[in-house]
């Protein structure tokens, strides 16, 4: 496929005009959006907010709190990150049965439930471990937000969906993502605030108190949600839209139902496989959390002899589904080393700042520090999306994944503010040129009329990354940067070596890869 003429040969100011341009027409057509969609966008900064704020401090309450091992804590995130996605599967749907607006509603009663009783966890005297009360009580209500949150998701999305017409709808989806990252910045801020105040009110570290405020903030959305996004004003966005998109919409009736008799077949092996897989996964996380003196690599060998019988039978009766495609497969899984280090955001970054630079002003805002990327993001990923509007795709992606991955080495010098900085920066700007890309090569590569099916596979492989990434996690942070009071020695700058080399796969991957997988978008083209 011959390469596009990047922006037809525009001067960079040029260019840079335009997309300065183009972000203040974004930022108009938000403030003149319909009152339902200001519905979805305002409590979605708090969400963001919240969410991304209990990522943050969720390892350390963890460690010091409950009493977790490393290990332990990193499987809590695991647990907790890949059950949203997983959640998200089993409840997406939910939102088309009751709508959009009950949908928010029940989403934000269950997390706000979920996130009072972990706060509770930690206020009343219940005992610390693995087996204590508090574990158990933690686990309960990240049980209630991880349920909220699979609902919340979908019904947002649905809720863009439903209230931009197809003109609008980029931005609508933009203007979302860049909110949850704002919130997610702001969480830097009010969980450092909250916890060096109320250190002495709930010790041994005010984390609880962060945990209350996340409740009532979600409280706050959930208001927000009720006043905003009333039964009025859903209907009268919707009513809007119609209007706008009538001219679209004269094709799309047009088009007549042709689905075609199916044929049948027995679902039932296939269901007991996945009641198996998830078993074995769950008996694998439960050996792990308790030590368990097991043969465990004949048990992670049977969980791969599982899933893999699983995805064989799934695909043998559907000869037409994305995993018959073996580029989209290949490019979709080739994107979780690199996508390994948006997990260490929350997974890695918080103990890294918090034990490597231990006495400084970097531990003690660790939050923060945290999340500067998000705020970054919220900045670059209009400003780079116009700069390269035109650029080719693959190539962007490959770009992208480089100036992602490259960075991480620079934190193999040691513990160094300046170096830290440096390499958010260059991988904020990575991100931003390859992660709006990912999608859009997906929907390009889509066979006609299955652009939906490709886009929800396609995410797939982000819980995958979530789960795995958990599972190893903790124990490089046990290994690498131990807590300072064990006396033990720090040598960060390995573990980010070897998280390097793990991100690096992706873009080079995709170079030895480019010729072959160029085959897919000439046949397209």
């Amino acid at each position: 496929m011959p390469e596009m003429n990047t922006n037809e040969n525009k001067p960079l100011s040029q260019v840079i005009l335009d997309s300065f341009k183009e972000l203040k027409e974004t930022a108009i057509a938000f403030v003149n959006a319909p009152k339902a969609l200001w519905g979805i966008n305002f409590p979605y900064v708090i969400e963001g907010l919240v969410y991304f704020g209990i990522l943050t401090i969720l390892g350390k309450f963890c460690s010091e709190n409950i009493g977790l091992t490393d290990p332990q804590a990193g499987w809590i995130y695991s647990a907790v990150t890949g059950g949203i996605t997983f959640s998200m599967l089993i409840l997406g749907g939910v939102t088309d049965k009751i709508g959009v607006r009950m949908s928010l509603i029940l989403a934000f009663l269950i997390m706000m439930a979920g996130r009072i009783v972990v706060a509770f966890s930690g206020t009343v005297a219940l005992g610390q471990g693995i087996t204590s009360p508090m574990f158990f009580v933690m686990i309960g209500g990240l049980l209630l937000m991880v349920t909220g949150y699979g609902l919340y998701q979908p019904a947002a999305y649905a809720g863009v969906k439903r209230y931009t017409n197809p003109k609008t709808a980029a931005m609508g989806y933009a203007v979302i993502y860049g909110l949850m990252n704002l919130g997610a910045f702001f969480s830097g801020f009010i969980s450092p605030i909250t916890r060096h105040n109320f250190e002495t009110v709930f010790p041994p570290n005010g984390l609880t108190a962060v945990f209350w405020i996340y409740a009532i903030l979600t409280f706050i959305a959930l208001v927000a949600t009720v006043i905003l996004l009333t039964r009025k004003t859903d209907q009268a966005a919707v009513e809007r839209v119609v209007r706008e998109t009538a001219a679209e919409n004269k094709e799309t009736e047009k088009e007549v139902d042709k689905t075609t008799a199916k044929e049948k077949f027995n679902n039932w092996p296939f269901v007991g496989l996945v009641v198996l897989s998830i078993a074995l996964l769950v008996f694998i996380i439960y050996a792990n959390i308790n030590n368990l003196a097991l043969p465990m690599a004949l048990i992670y060998g049977l969980l791969s002899i599982s899933a893999v019988i699983t995805v064989w039978e799934f695909l043998r009766h559907r000869p037409d589904h994305p995993f018959r495609d073996v580029r989209f497969v290949f490019f979709i899984f080739i994107l979780i080393p690199v996508q390994t280090l948006f997990a260490h955001v929350w997974l890695t970054l918080p103990y890294y700042l918090d034990r490597a630079f231990h006495g400084s002003m970097v531990s003690e805002y660790f939050e923060l520090f945290s999340n500067i990327n998000p705020i970054l993001i919220f900045i670059l990923a209009p400003v780079v999306a116009g700069l390269t509007a035109k650029a080719n795709v693959y190539r962007m992606m490959i770009l992208g994944t480089f100036v992602m991955a490259l960075p991480v080495f620079l934190l193999t010098a040691g513990p160094n503010l300046y170096l830290f900085l440096t390499y958010i920066l260059i991988m904020s700007i990575g991100e931003a040129m390859w992660q709006p890309r990912f999608l859009q090569w997906i929907a390009e590569i889509a066979p006609e009329g299955k652009t939906g099916l490709y886009m929800g596979i396609g995410q797939f492989p982000w819980f995958l990354t979530k789960v795995v990434t958990g599972l190893y996690s903790g124990f490089f942070i046990k290994h690498y940067i131990p807590k300072p009071e064990t006396g033990l020695e720090q040598n960060s700058g390995e573990m980010w070596f070897i998280y390097g080399l793990i991100a690096m796969i992706s873009p080079i991957s995709l170079v030895l890869a480019k010729k072959w997988m160029s085959k897919k978008m000439e046949k397209k083209a």
